[in-house]
C-alpha cells in the first residue's frame, strides 16, 4: 500500500468563548520542511506542533495553520500601544519629509494594521484547557491529512499498476522481431563479405567477428533485468517500508537504464517503437514516484 505526500486536514476545537481551526496541507519534498502560520500566543506550543507533525507526516513540504474565532465575551481584552502607534507615526512623517511623500489619507487604518499597535491582553497564561484543546484539533487535522494520502495513495498504486503493465506487454512484443533482426544483421554482413574474394578473408575469423557482433545486439538480458525490475516494483508497492518512495524511483531509475539498453541494441524500427512506447510509460512512474512517502 502507497501514501501519498500530498494531503489535507482540517479539524477544530471549541472552548468557552473560543473556536479554534487548524488546517494542515502537505506537498511533495524531498525532506521535511514545515512552514507555521499561527497566533503569537500559541508560539510557546510551536515547538512541540512541530514534533508531533515530524512524527507523523515524516516528509512533504508541510502548511500549518492556526485560527481563533471569539464566540462572545472573554476574559481577554485588546488594547491599542498608543506609545508604538506615535512612534510610527513620527517614523512615517520623518520619511515623508525626506522623500517628498504625501501624507497618509487614513492614520487610523494604517496605524492599526503595523505590528504591535493592536494587541489582546489576556489576564491569564494560555489555559490548560485552551493548549488541550489546540493539540486536539491539531491531531484530529493531522489523522484527516494521513485518511486523504491513504486515499491518494491507493490512486497512485492504481496508476503505476497500469503503467506496469503496459510496460510488460511491450516488453513481451519485442522477441516477435527477434528472428528477423538478427537475418537481417547476417544477410548484411553476408552482402559485405560476397564483394570480397576468398584471399581476403579468414573464415575463421569472420566466424568469430560474426558471432561477437551478433551477441554485441543480444537483448535477452535486458529484457530478463528489466522484467525482474517490474515485478520488485510491483512487490516494493505491496510492502509498504520506510523511505518507499525513493526506493521506488531507484528501481525506475533502473528500469530506465535496461530500456535504453534495449533502444541502443534494437537496430530495428518496430523495437525501437516499443521502447519508445516503454520510454513514456516509465516517464509517467517517474513524475508520479516523487509524490511517494
Amino acid at each position: 500500500m502507497l501514501l501519498s505526500m500530498t494531503g489535507f486536514g482540517k479539524a477544530s476545537a471549541q472552548i468557552p468563548g473560543k473556536k479554534i481551526t487548524v488546517e494542515i496541507k502537505s506537498l511533495n519534498s524531498k525532506q521535511f520542511d514545515m512552514q507555521t502560520r499561527i497566533p503569537s500566543a500559541y508560539r510557546e506550543l510551536e515547538l512541540e506542533m512541530r514534533r508531533r507533525v515530524a512524527q507523523r507526516l515524516e516528509r512533504g513540504k508541510i502548511d500549518l495553520t492556526i485560527s481563533v474565532e471569539t464566540l462572545g465575551m472573554t476574559e481577554s481584552t485588546t488594547k491599542i500601544d498608543t506609545a508604538m502607534a506615535a512612534a510610527y507615526m513620527q517614523q512615517i512623517l520623518r520619511m515623508k519629509d525626506e522623500l517628498n511623500l504625501p501624507e497618509p489619507d487614513n492614520w487610523y487604518q494604517l496605524l492599526l494594521r503595523l505590528p504591535d499597535v493592536l494587541h489582546t491582553e489576556s489576564s491569564n497564561e494560555l489555559a490548560g484547557e485552551e493548549t488541550k484543546a489546540v493539540f486536539e484539533a491539531l491531531e484530529q487535522a493531522i489523522e484527516a491529512l494521513m485518511l486523504h494520502r491513504r486515499k491518494e495513495g491507493e490512486k497512485l498504486e492504481d496508476f503505476f499498476a497500469a503503467r506496469l503493465r503496459h510496460i510488460t506487454d511491450l516488453l513481451q512484443e519485442i522477441p516477435r522481431w527477434e528472428k528477423e533482426r538478427i537475418d537481417r544483421v547476417y544477410a548484411r554482413l553476408e552482402d559485405a563479405m560476397s564483394n570480397l574474394s576468398n584471399e581476403q578473408i579468414d573464415r575463421g575469423r569472420l566466424e568469430q567477428e560474426m558471432i561477437f557482433y551478433i551477441e554485441k545486439l543480444d537483448v535477452n538480458e535486458e529484457r530478463q533485468r528489466l522484467g525482474q525490475h517490474l515485478v520488485y516494483f510491483a512487490e516494493t508497492m505491496a510492502h509498504p517500508t520506510p523511505g518507499q518512495g525513493k526506493k521506488l524511483g531507484f528501481i525506475s531509475q533502473e528500469m530506465g537504464r535496461e530500456i535504453n539498453t534495449l533502444g541502443s541494441k534494437s537496430n530495428h524500427a518496430d523495437m525501437q517503437k516499443q521502447v519508445v512506447k516503454m520510454k513514456d510509460e516509465l516517464e509517467q512512474i517517474k513524475e508520479q514516484v516523487l509524490n511517494v512517502m
